[in-house]
């Protein structure tokens, strides 16, 4: 009975150093970090509730697409977008801790709008571009791709209702392009500098070259100021038009 017992001890002990480590933890992750202590607390900047800290421009994630949260974190990985806090917190993170997370995220509440404005937007406003664009520049309406309200579509075209004026007019700022002189004789393709180029098929940073800064600023704004509810979002409304 002794050496049944050693054995089964023994056994144990071999079978759970060789199990495999328990999957990562998306909430404790928000919460706490990573396993690597470079990836601080998810909390510290997003917010509890993960809808961002709008003054200080970090943005909302809850409810973002899981799949499109991963491709940021994969993208600052990889330097396909730039942000000094960011890319390193992303560098720490493993491929497991990413899924978990953007799983986490996406989990939370989706972001929904009180009620789609109906009035005709005054031309050359923010609203205007965001609803109508500036076709004559080949600048299309925001809502064709980020749909109604801007409520976002897909995992290609994030929600912008919800989100910071501060953090949408960086994003977009992040897209154009600002080459010196010196750079142009290096670089054929422009894109090749933006701090932000990870957009699908180049789409944004076209849009974002042909804004000016006063046009980015009023986008911001208008999307900035779109009503938020607390109601459960409607399925039906995240759709192309």
């Amino acid at each position: 009975m002794r050496n049944f017992s050693y054995k089964y001890l023994v056994t144990l002990l071999c079978l759970t150093s060789i199990a495999p480590a328990t999957a990562a933890d998306g909430n404790s992750i928000m919460d706490n970090g990573g396993s690597n202590p470079a990836a601080m607390a998810c909390v510290s900047c997003h917010g509890s509730d993960g809808k961002g800290t709008p003054e200080s421009g970090f943005p909302r994630l809850s409810g973002l697409p899981a799949s499109y949260i991963a491709k940021q974190l994969h993208d600052f990985q990889a330097g396909r977008r730039e942000n000094a806090l960011m890319q390193p917190i992303a560098s720490a993170l493993t491929d497991e801790e990413i899924s978990s997370v953007a799983n986490a995220y996406a989990a939370q509440a989706k972001v929904n709008v009180a009620a789609a404005s109906v009035d005709r937007p005054v031309q050359g406003t923010g609203a205007w571009i965001a609803q109508r664009g500036a076709w004559d520049r080949s600048i299309p309406e925001c809502t064709s791709c980020h749909g109604p309200s801007g409520l976002g579509v897909g995992s290609a075209f994030p929600p912008l209702a919800g989100q910071s004026a501060i953090y949408l007019a960086a994003q977009l700022q992040a897209w154009k392009v600002k080459l010196a002189v010196a750079d142009k004789k290096r670089h054929a393709k422009k894109q090749d500098l933006a701090a932000r180029r990870n957009d699908p098929n180049g789409l944004m940073q076209h849009i974002a070259a042909d804004l000016t800064d006063a046009e980015i600023s009023a986008v911001a704004e208008y999307f900035a100021g779109i009503e938020v509810s607390d109601e459960p979002v409607d399925a039906a409304k995240l759709r192309l038009r």
